[in-house]
């Protein structure tokens, strides 16, 4: 049942067409034809005629009465496949708008990937795993390695490197031992840890973390559409007319008939099928041309949203760069560096630490130490043949009697064999190539405030800033830190959109004026809180989308402007007897036709500089 109610849009579609063609086509009389296409009007219009009811009987006016006028009216003129069009037409755009949305919806729980399914907890003198939502304060944990921490803890005991990207953004791993303070979300890389529960799950990261993202989504439910806004003014002003039109004169000249037809008349000249098609259409095609260049944007309001942003800030780790180590400078010392480098892969090969992931490189198939050992959150001791290699941070070779030469940079590992100092690599999360023309091409598009909020070291946020020229970075930033920065972005009424790719950045995006997120490697809970999806791994995409945004809410102004200012024009010819019926029409039909070539214009165009790029 619920299968068949996801697939009623398009099946209500299909038979309105296929009665809509035989009543076009087929040889039939006059009732026949129309029995047919009242039948296809009911299937069509049933839905939006019943939601039309329950919000008259409340006194609302929305998109669904345009719909029912615009029907009626085209019927009373035997307009008959016009008035199945128009319910026609709109069915189908709001199928695609459900659909975007419904994927948005979809998977906004993935978030909870970052909740532990279970803690280990001492009970009576044994660790029995538990719901981590049972865990009271002060208990006692255990974390063995590749386990995600259940609760916010501080550790009594071990030492161990934190994989904390998913809650800050940050690449590198942070190294932990006894008396440091863990997040709930992060996950044991090395070494087994006991610690003592400081924060029970309802107040721990993740469960705030998750709250955060559904107060914002809740925040922007209850904006409304463009074209419901517009209906709840010109709809109860065009009947209200109608009705004083048909029953003023009429009661002063005695000549009903002539009067009810001239409100009548008038009623099929107001018919907004112009608004009512070529406003969607204009959304819809718009939406069509960003995502040519790869921008998903999730539904028309969002699109409304995007040509009003004045700031945007961006997530750096995996947003502005690659969220990847790479090798920036190897600083051998007194050795050669071909063989310096042979020396540190053999050292680093069997170890998991992104940094010696970077070093080793992904097609390693050089020799391999025959002792292994990792020393977690230092470093790691190995042994080939008759040598003897350290490989780690300046305190691991210094806790090993080795005098080292500092290197400055990024991240840096420093490299012993027996004993003696053999040199470092720096390595650096390497910026986008496509970043590199985003602030350039945000201002093009008149938006100069550009931010940097970012869960990494503030010296790797102020290099990514100055090289790629945004105005302002904070860093190191838990999720909540992001959302408390970003809420200050928007001080004073500027809209901002957030650009990121993690479920530490989910808050914010949720949060945004426009929430923007990278498809591409961007987590499901990224992906599902935004608005924006940007498909490729490409931050400049967003002045694309704010370009493409405003042209299309100007063809939609511009459809607006036209469209009441010719029905006003001949609503005036009617009321003085001037206009005819044929003119009526031409004031429904022909304005309706010139407004949706104009919504389909900007189309070609697209298309034709897209092919001229590939």
């Amino acid at each position: 049942m619920a299968k068949l109610e996801k697939y009623l849009p398009l099946i209500k579609i299909i038979l309105t067409l296929a009665l809509l063609i035989v009543g076009l086509v087929a040889p039939l009389n006059e009732v026949s034809e129309l029995i047919v296409f009242i039948a296809a009007l009911i299937i069509i219009g049933y839905e939006p005629f019943w939601e039309c009811c329950k919000t008259l009987v409340k006194f609302r006016f929305d998109e669904n009465l345009l719909m029912i006028i615009a029907a009626v009216g085209a019927f009373i003129l035997g307009q008959y496949a016009e008035g199945i069009a128009v319910l026609l037409l709109k069915t189908v755009g709001e199928m695609f708008e459900e659909y975007a949305v419904d994927k948005s919806r979809s998977s906004i729980t993935r978030i909870a990937e970052m909740r532990s399914p279970y803690a280990r907890v001492e009970r009576n003198g044994e660790y029995i795993e538990t719901d981590p939502e049972s865990v009271v304060r002060g208990e006692k944990l255990l974390i063995k390695p590749g386990e995600r921490v259940p609760v916010d803890c501080v550790i009594c005991e071990g030492e161990s490197a934190l994989d904390v990207s998913a809650l800050t953004g940050e690449s590198a791993p942070i190294n932990v031992a006894a008396g440091d303070a863990v997040l709930s979300g992060s996950i044991v890389l090395n070494g087994a840890l006991t610690a003592y529960c400081e924060r029970e799950y309802r107040d721990g990261t993740v469960a705030r973390i998750l709250e955060m993202v559904e107060s914002g989504k809740a925040k922007k439910a209850i904006t409304e559409k463009f074209i419901t806004k517009f209906a709840r003014i010109y709809t109860p002003v065009v009947v209200a007319a109608a009705i004083l039109i048909a029953l003023i004169p009429s009661l002063i000249t005695g000549n009903y008939s002539e009067w009810i037809y001239i409100a009548l008349n008038f009623l099929v000249i107001s018919c907004p099928c112009a608004l009512v098609i070529s406003v969607p259409l204009a959304f819809f095609r718009g939406i069509g041309i960003a995502s040519g260049k790869g921008i998903l944007i999730k539904g028309s309001h969002y699109m409304e949203e995007l040509s009003k942003i004045q700031a945007v800030a961006f997530d750096k780790t995996g947003t502005l760069t690659e969220g990847r180590f790479v090798i920036e400078k190897i600083n051998p010392y007194k050795i050669d560096e071909k063989e310096f480098m042979q020396k540190a892969r053999i050292a680093e090969c069997d170890s998991n630490h992104p940094l010696a992931k970077a070093i080793v490189g992904e097609n390693y198939n050089g020799a391999r130490p025959d002792v292994f050992e990792e020393r977690g959150g230092k470093g790691v001791v190995a042994k080939y043949g008759e040598n003897s290699y350290l490989a780690g941070n300046a305190a691991f070779l210094a806790s090993n009697g080795v005098e080292i030469e500092r290197s400055e940079g990024g991240s840096v590992v420093y490299f012993a064999e027996n004993g003696r100092y053999i040199g470092s690599i720096v390595l650096r999360d390497a910026i986008r190539k496509e970043a590199e023309t985003v602030s350039e091409k945000l201002a093009a598009v008149g938006i100069n405030r550009t931010v940097i909020l970012s869960g990494d070291a503030e010296k790797e946020c102020k290099r990514v800033a100055e090289n790629l020229g945004f105005c302002e970075y904070h860093g190191e930033l838990l999720p909540a830190d992001k959302a408390l920065y970003f809420e200050e972005l928007k001080k004073g009424g500027v809209k901002a959109a957030f650009v990121g790719d993690g479920i530490n950045d989910a808050p914010s995006i949720a949060s945004a004026d426009v929430g923007i997120a990278m498809g591409d490697n961007g987590s499901d809970a990224a992906v599902e809180s935004a608005d924006v999806v940007l498909m490729k791994n490409d931050p400049s995409l967003v002045a694309d989308g704010v370009k493409i945004s405003r042209r299309t809410m100007r063809i939609a102004r511009e459809n607006i402007i036209f469209s009441i200012a010719v029905k006003v024009a001949v609503m005036a010819l009617s009321l003085a007897g001037i206009a005819s019926m044929f003119l009526a029409i031409f004031a429904d039909v022909g304005v309706s036709f010139i407004a949706i070539l104009n919504a389909v214009r900007p189309m070609k165009k697209e298309r034709e500089k897209i092919a001229r790029k590939k």
